[in-house]
């Protein structure tokens, strides 16, 4: 008898414990949840980018440079509903963005492009590593949405001086100093053909 007891009290410890346990757990995912909700207000507030060109070179540009233009599309595409959709978005920006380094036209194919290019990638690169954390700085991602932001005036004003200068007429032998300067030069810009013959 005083086995059964022990027993009967035993169980009922059990399940008193068990309720507590249950109790701290749903009110720690509770917790979790709103931190969550928080942290995809803060997010979608934030996401906020420049899909739309700033400067009238980089709109001609979009005509011709297929990569840019879809950079610029998906960055207009806001995603919606959870936190996953965020991810993804990022992910594709990602790939959008890397893909800017390929067949970028032969007027803004500078060292200056090419530099603002490898900063836009790296911050979108950025943002996809922050997003995709199990806890999220949605303080982080948002100040990196500005960021991106500021890369993308950066790149479309550097498009902008590029066509620029272009449109500056060349004075008469200019071109006839800058091929001197270019073969008095240590390391010349034009490949040399290892293959030819050396004049000495």
């Amino acid at each position: 008898m005083k086995y059964n007891i022990t027993i009967f009290f035993f169980i009922i410890f059990i399940l008193f414990s068990c309720k507590n346990d249950n109790q701290k757990r749903i009110a720690e995912n509770r917790k979790e949840i709103k931190k969550r909700e928080i942290i995809f207000k803060n997010i979608e507030k934030g996401w906020d980018f420049y899909d739309t060109p700033i400067t009238e070179a980089s709109e001609k540009s979009i005509a011709t440079w297929n990569e840019l233009r879809m950079f610029l599309a998906e960055l207009a595409q806001k995603p919606k509903k959870t936190i996953g959709a965020f991810q993804k978005k990022s992910k594709e920006l990602s790939k959008k963005a890397m893909a800017l380094n390929e067949n970028i036209p032969l007027e803004f194919s500078k060292p200056q492009v090419k530099s603002r290019i490898s900063t836009l990638i790296t911050k979108v690169r950025l943002l996809e590593l922050f997003i995709h954390l199990d806890n999220i700085p949605d303080k982080k991602v948002s100040q990196l949405v500005a960021e991106i932001n500021l890369e993308l005036v950066s790149l479309q004003r550097q498009m902008d001086k590029i066509v620029e200068k272009s449109k500056i007429p060349v004075e008469e032998g200019e071109s006839d100093l800058l091929k001197m300067m270019d073969t008095t030069r240590a390391i010349p810009n034009t490949p040399i053909d290892p293959n030819l013959p050396r004049v000495e």
